[in-house]
């Protein structure tokens, strides 16, 4: 049986990534049995009872229902908040897609449903030469692109989805998530790029101090049911 996968990125770092993943998650566990979330690459951690870890990757594993090792669900645990290229360097490491692309084949082994959230943006560097689009071309699943609704998300937004077209992979929907409160003319914003990204809006996210994943609707195409 084939496994249902999905590959989340971000105009932008700090435009809820996480927060659309877990959300997609908690759909997906209402028609299958087994969804797992993945965080490849996380730069950054926070201190809990068993170490240093991924706020990002905690959240996943929440949302999730499988239980799986550190190793298969966020391979790369980086100390430090920064690109992922700079704090692999700092931490002595590089990250290596083939590994990647391994722990991703051996994950969905064990689940019905995957979702995978990138790091930063689509094209943020991952090592000297390959980026988060390298890594969206070797695990080869539809993509979901969360737009962050600030000055500046038009031109972001549609470099992300030319980018994403332009490496032959899908675009299956986006989400417009309003992170600037006080941004101008919000819903002609959105208005524009539901013309130009040529892919459904599948969610419209309302600033909120503390965003619940449980509280927003997806509208999935039926081709998603």
């Amino acid at each position: 049986m084939s496994v249902e996968g999905y590959f989340v990125t971000g105009t932008d770092t700090g435009v809820g990534k996480t927060l659309v993943s877990t959300t997609l998650m908690l759909d997906l566990r209402r028609r299958h049995r087994r969804v797992a979330g993945m965080k490849p690459v996380a730069a950054g951690t926070i201190a809990t009872p068993q170490g240093p870890d991924s706020e990002d990757a905690l959240a996943l594993r929440a949302a999730g229902n499988v239980a799986l090792p550190r190793e298969l669900d966020n391979p790369y645990c980086l100390p430090l908040p920064l690109s992922p290229h700079l704090a692999a360097q700092a931490a002595g490491v590089q990250i290596d897609l083939c590994l990647l692309r391994e722990r991703y084949r051996q994950l969905s082994d064990r689940a019905d449903a995957v979702v995978v959230e990138g790091a930063g943006g689509f094209l943020v560097p991952l090592n000297d030469t390959q980026t988060g689009a390298d890594l969206a071309l070797a695990l080869d699943l539809p993509l979901l692109l969360v737009v962050g609704l600030r000055l500046g998300c038009l031109n972001h937004a549609l470099l992300s989805a030319e980018a994403i077209r332009a490496r032959g992979l899908t675009l299956a929907g986006w989400v417009a998530n309003h992170v600037d409160a006080a941004m101008l003319a919000q819903e002609d914003n959105i208005a524009f790029l539901r013309q130009k990204l040529q892919a459904p809006l599948l969610a419209t996210i309302q600033h909120q101090a503390a965003p619940d994943p449980r509280a927003i609707h997806f509208e999935l195409p039926p081709a998603w049911q």
